[in-house]
């Protein structure tokens, strides 16, 4: 659908890892000598049976980026492709974890290469990049804290957010209280994955335990209305990602997604790609598909576009910035 294709679009759920182009990470790999053909099929996509399976593969692939230089070009080629697609300003997921093994000075190297490359897109390709720094559930609450102090210690105009991703079924998110509580005093806005595989129950404690004002996915709240209704009463806001779920199986096909009924009820949804590759998706796919679903018009999303901009973490310069862009293509 030509429609969609010059729709300005705003992506809030992006994590930097997931969104490596396969042929990238071969590349890495070929250059560093590293042997990671089982982690792709026949034609080079990447390949996983489960959602566990996927975690696995993803970390394999973030094996190939061991350095500063590595993130820079990863960045950059995120960003390409991104833009390609009609995205102006994005939010992505990072993880000390996989950038310097959260230690901070090391992280701060990853970091300021990640910044230079999306200054780069900035110029190259009229992209806005910011940062939302994020926790790995499985890999457990220790871990976590020192995740959040990377976060504190890189707070600021970039890194505008902390979030919890991976397994949702390892540990309660009470758990990671006290990274989240510490990410806050930093002046940190919160975000969390729930309700993907989790439950609505998994997104309810997410909101409570954590005071979070945006969940990554929640869509698994449609199983409560009582919890959709809070949901929409307390605004706060769903990263959604169709194409993820319906690739993971949550959802057999884009019609049998909530989307549309979570939007129907009053809830704030936004639409992201998540890790674009993995599931073959593009945020141009993305608006296709809904729009085919659905029947959503340039009205919706647009409304869309500025539901996402008014729930990003960033401040109000370039909210201001963005908003303009966004007013332009509505001309």
């Amino acid at each position: 659908m030509n429609m969609t294709a010059n729709l300005p679009k705003i992506e809030l759920h992006l994590h930097l890892e997931g969104a490596a182009p396969p042929a990238f990470i071969r590349g890495l790999a070929k250059e560093k000598a590293m042997d990671l053909s089982g982690i792709f099929d026949e034609r080079g996509h990447y390949a996983y049976r489960d959602f566990w399976h996927f975690l696995k593969v993803y970390e394999a692939a973030t094996e190939t980026l061991k350095s500063p230089e590595d993130y820079h070009r990863l960045t950059l080629a995120v960003l390409e492709e991104s833009a390609a697609s009609g995205v102006v300003y994005s939010e992505t997921f990072l993880s000390p974890d996989f950038c310097g093994g959260r230690d901070v000075e090391a992280w701060k190297d990853y970091l300021a290469a990640i910044r230079e490359a999306a200054d780069l897109a900035e110029k190259r390709d009229g992209i806005t990049l910011r940062g939302i720094i994020t926790a790995i559930r499985h890999f457990g609450p220790e871990k976590a804290r020192e995740t959040a102090l990377c976060a504190a210690e890189t707070a600021g105009d970039w890194i505008v957010g902390f979030g919890l991703a991976g397994d949702e079924k390892m540990g309660k998110p009470k758990d990671f209280a006290w990274s989240f509580d510490a990410a806050r005093e930093a002046g940190l806005r919160l975000t969390a994955h729930a309700g993907e595989w989790g439950g609505p129950d998994s997104v309810r404690d997410a909101i409570r335990d954590l005071g979070v004002e945006r969940i990554g996915h929640g869509v698994r709240a449609i199983e409560d209305l009582a919890l959709v209704d809070e949901i929409a009463e307390k605004g706060v806001v769903l990263e959604v990602c169709p194409g993820s779920n319906v690739a993971l199986g949550i959802y057999r096909t884009w019609r049998d997604h909530p989307i549309h009924r979570l939007r129907e009820r009053g809830v704030k949804v936004t639409v992201s790609t998540d890790d674009p590759p993995f599931f073959h998706t593009t945020m141009k796919n993305e608006y296709d598909r809904l729009a085919d679903a659905f029947d959503w018009d340039e009205g919706v999303f647009d409304a869309i576009a500025r539901t996402s901009i008014d729930a990003a973490f960033c401040d109000g310069d370039t909210r201001d910035r963005i908003v303009k862009k966004l007013e332009a293509a509505r001309a």
